[in-house]
């Protein structure tokens, strides 16, 4: 069946602009409201956002929805997408909602959804909750007298702080580290300093002047070069970037050099495998993951399980075969063993935890293995999927033809964004260049005839 509102990560899209208006949050709330309401007692959920300035219309028709069907609704204000998934679980709510669209730019919003278990809704449960939009919950609204309230959850950025802290090695510290933390002027600009300044550290801030329009722009883990810059100017040891919702991140070694969720993974997978720590024999990433990273793992006698592009997919598989580290190389990091969903600053930790344990820098060990070339380009298209052209189709059939032995060749269409990625990796750089090239002059030519 098709999805018409929930895509790989929730729903998003321009604010004030179908899906993302105030009407069919107000149904969201409804319908979710009334899907995981399955008894006579009061029901409960947890709303976080992060500082986007439409957050505030969301998350006001988001609890008018929820209340309208008898659901108490706790309200946190900013706070990072994983505090929000394990706060739902740990204040034992029915129902966790975050209201962001990640590393996108202010104009866009987006509604992600989680279960009483923290984790983030099935494909199944969003369809469900898709045909409840659509057919109408009106008929569910309750009596005056059960309908439910709001309340503001003061502590819920303290309760994230302390969960945070408790994953960093006990009997570590990071006393005499210099650390600079671009926080995205999003939803950890407040949560991710203190947890470094507490555990010790120098700390550094960017991207912590949140005004509902600055979130994502030239700062945070789409555009680290801020971050970089700053780790050398100030002489840091590294430096930490953070997206608008916090659970994706990169990471710049002390010489302004970029570290990316492939070499994170390749890190903690195996100080966490020497440690003892590692379950199901090896790591889960997804079809982007460098071949670099599997030949790695491979000589260390692990396994790279890759899935579909997108971490919930990632996570089905952790949950479903006992992995404990797994993600994306864009930064989307999932340990297992400590949060429901990626979390860029846990991840942040764990790779210090692993420069502590070596006491040598970044540099050092940050860089596992050497990348194979790799090219990623994105085409925005509108109206018809380009991809479905038959001309595009014979080009992406050729292109596979000639990589046999020589590369990977990955096109699809984003699950979050109007944008097809066209992904090509070999030995050979100038080889898969040409092959990018071809394609997206394909795909370019398609678009250019569908408008």
């Amino acid at each position: 069946m098709s999805r018409k509102y929930f895509g790989t990560d929730g729903i998003r899209g321009r604010a004030n602009q179908h899906p993302m208006t105030p009407e069919i949050a107000l149904r969201v709330g409804m319908s979710a409201g009334r899907h995981f309401t399955r008894d006579k007692r009061r029901h409960t959920v947890i709303i976080g956002k992060d500082t986007r300035i439409s957050g505030y219309m969301v998350e006001s028709a988001l609890a008018a929805g929820f209340t309208s069907v008898g659901m108490n609704v706790f309200l946190c204000g900013p706070l990072p997408t994983p505090a929000v998934a394990s706060l739902t679980r740990s204040m034992r709510c029915d129902l966790g909602v975050m209201i962001s669209a990640s590393h996108n730019a202010f104009e866009d919003n987006g509604i992600k959804l989680f279960g009483p278990d923290g984790y983030k809704l099935s494909d199944e449960v969003e369809l469900q909750i898709e045909a409840m939009i659509d057919n109408g919950v009106d008929t569910d609204l309750v009596a005056p007298s059960d309908l439910g309230r709001s309340r503001r959850i003061d502590d819920a950025q303290g309760r994230y702080i302390e969960a945070a802290k408790g994953t960093f090695p006990k009997g570590m510290s990071l006393q005499g580290r210099k650390i600079v933390i671009d926080c995205a002027n999003g939803a950890a600009y407040r949560v991710a300093p203190t947890v470094l300044w507490e555990l010790g550290a120098e700390v550094i801030p960017l991207g912590v002047d949140p005004n509902g329009l600055n979130i994502n722009e030239r700062c945070g883990s789409t555009a680290p070069e801020a971050m970089c810059r700053a780790v050398v100017e100030n002489g840091a040891d590294l430096g930490i970037a953070l997206d608008g919702d916090a659970d994706r991140v990169v990471i710049s070694d002390e010489k302004g050099q970029l570290i990316d969720g492939d070499q994170v993974m390749a890190m903690v997978g195996a100080y966490w495998h020497r440690s003892g720590l590692l379950k199901g024999g090896g790591v889960v990433a997804t079809q982007m993951s460098n071949l670099g990273l599997e030949r790695y793992l491979e000589g260390l006698g692990l396994a790279l399980i890759r899935t579909k592009i997108g971490d919930r997919y990632v996570l089905e598989h952790m949950r479903a075969h006992g992995f404990n580290v797994g993600g994306e190389q864009s930064g989307h990091i999932i340990l297992s063993d400590y949060a429901t969903t990626g979390d860029g600053l846990v991840a942040a930790l764990q790779t210090l935890a692993v420069v502590a344990a070596h006491d040598k820098p970044l540099s050092a060990v940050g860089r596992s293995f050497e990348p194979l070339p790799q090219t990623l380009r994105s085409i925005r298209y509108h109206g018809i999927n380009p991809l479905e052209s038959e001309t595009v189709k014979k080009c992406i059939a050729q292109a596979e033809a000639h990589l046999v032995g020589r590369g990977r060749l990955l096109v699809r269409k984003s699950g979050t964004e109007p944008k097809i990625r066209v992904m090509v990796e070999g030995d050979d750089e100038a080889f898969i260049n040409r092959i990018v090239d071809d394609i997206v002059e394909e795909v370019e030519r398609a678009c250019a005839h569908a408008a």
